[in-house]
């Protein structure tokens, strides 16, 4: 298959959180590809340090270990990357983990590291580089909701909820940046074939009942996110905002 090129993405500052591994390394790749300048940030110091390294040769790429629970730290790193990079053009709040967890389990400090893993952290990155997006004029920000919620899965409360407010962060976002003509939207993935998610939780089983939910019954490959952000993250998409796109092969 043959996939577009954005020219306004060839240079453009780009941050990328969680970028080491799964949709996120794809996402590194697929702006690396457009000839963007990519700084991402992950806790997975090796991965990052490999990735950054493999791409090193084909495009300027800068990967900054942090730990997104720390918000004086992701705040660090975004300022590394942009003395490196300049001001970003494009956020992409990727980073999350779907951890299992039993609501009868849950305790105030569980629940309020989820909340810092799977949501804080991206209404802290929007703050850090809305700045410098108004300054242009212009800027494009993604986040990554979840089909989780809209499904009604269970077994992962407080991460649902997390998922669940990103939506309404994203809308929120929208509607205070679009003046500064900054485009806020939120990309919603399916049950992504990531390694993580075929280690962890992938069964025959459990893929086939997938595969049979899905109006197109084809395994979602972490590319194509990526193809998705990277319409989201380009020109082209200059008048979209406060909005959804789903790929999820149509099983919500």
């Amino acid at each position: 298959m043959t996939f577009a090129r954005y020219p306004s993405l060839k240079g453009a500052a780009i941050l990328v959180t969680g970028g080491a591994s799964g949709i996120g390394a794809a996402m590194v790749r697929a702006f690396a590809e457009q000839g963007a300048k990519v700084g991402f940030i992950d806790l997975d110091a090796a991965r990052g340090d490999a990735l950054a390294a493999e791409l090193a040769n084909e495009a300027e790429i800068r990967f900054e270990p942090c730990d997104l629970r720390d918000i004086d730290g992701l705040k660090t790193a975004f300022a590394s990357l942009e003395a490196a990079h300049g001001p970003a053009s494009v956020l992409v709040n990727n980073a999350a983990r779907d951890d299992r967890h039993g609501w009868e389990a849950v305790t105030p400090a569980y629940w309020d590291e989820r909340m810092a893993t799977n949501l804080r952290h991206m209404f802290f990155a929007i703050q850090a580089v809305a700045p410098g997006m108004i300054a242009a004029g212009k800027g494009s920000i993604v986040n990554f909701g979840s089909t989780s919620w809209m499904m009604g899965n269970g077994g992962m409360p407080a991460y649902t909820t997390a998922k669940a407010a990103v939506h309404g962060m994203t809308r929120s976002f929208a509607r205070d940046l679009g003046p500064h003509k900054i485009r806020v939207n939120t990309v919603v993935p399916g049950w992504v074939m990531t390694e993580r998610q075929r280690e962890l939780w992938v069964t025959p089983e459990r893929l086939a009942a997938m595969l049979e939910r899905q109006c197109i019954p084809v395994e979602i490959e972490p590319g194509d996110l990526a193809r998705m952000v990277l319409f989201l993250a380009a020109d082209d998409s200059a008048m979209c905002t406060a909005s959804e796109f789903m790929v999820e092969a149509g099983c919500v």
